[in-house]
């Protein structure tokens, strides 16, 4: 392994994006090349700098406040009572610990639900709240290699499907242009105006087209 993947091999995978990166893997890729810090992992807390100073040779020090604090472990709960169904926690969730579907009740699988947070600021109604799970334990005490494993593969199932809606939206978006291009008169009015109508349409017709096929290029490349 190289070190970026040693790095992420010792990782908490909570994806909670505290260290300031979109997930573990994007910081383990930082930390390998020198651009960030092996102090920026609240849930890994002092033991996960530790861990890393020992793969990585930079000096131990205190977690970075601005990156967050050491705590116990926490997982979300959603209050049924105020939950209007809108599935945005859903897809927020980097490991898929939130289920239901649109204008139901949703729910929180507590074994699945890393902590991270990312549900709480795109809840509507604010009828999420966290929960101490892991009492006075904190960090890797708190966690462990089984469930940071879990949250890896879970994350890894979630991004997959995340790209798979992705790209069936953009597979919609792009039939229906190629149907209003066609549904569009050709180019014989009288009228230069009606002409130059026409051209600006297909122009901004054609580019959003090209625009979602660039985005499907790139999905499928990260596949």
């Amino acid at each position: 392994m190289n070190l970026s993947e040693r790095v992420l091999a010792i990782l908490p995978q909570t994806q909670c994006t505290r260290c300031g990166y979109p997930d573990c893997a994007h910081y383990a890729q930082a930390v390998a090349d020198g651009s960030a810090q092996i102090n920026q992992c609240p849930p890994g807390g002092r033991e996960g700098v530790a861990r890393l100073a020992a793969i990585t040779g930079q000096t131990e020090s205190e977690l970075n406040p601005l990156n967050g604090t050491e705590s116990p472990r926490k997982a979300a709960w959603i209050d049924e009572n105020w939950c209007i169904g809108c599935t945005l926690c859903i897809d927020a969730c980097p490991t898929d610990a939130i289920y239901g579907s649109n204008k139901r009740m949703h729910a929180v699988i507590e074994s699945h639900c890393t902590g991270c947070e990312l549900c709480l600021p795109v809840c509507p109604v604010d009828c999420i709240e966290l929960e101490n799970v892991s009492g006075h334990l904190t960090g890797w005490q708190a966690w462990s290699a089984s469930q940071a494993k879990d949250a890896r593969h879970r994350y890894e199932k979630h991004q997959l499907r995340m790209a798979s809606s992705k790209q069936s939206q953009l597979e919609r978006q792009i039939a229906k242009a190629q149907v209003k291009l066609n549904d569009l008169p050709g180019l014989t009015h009288s009228e230069p105006q009606d002409e130059t109508n026409l051209e600006r349409k297909r122009a901004t017709i054609q580019a959003a087209v090209l625009r979602a096929q660039s985005l499907l290029v790139e999905i499928k490349r990260s596949d």
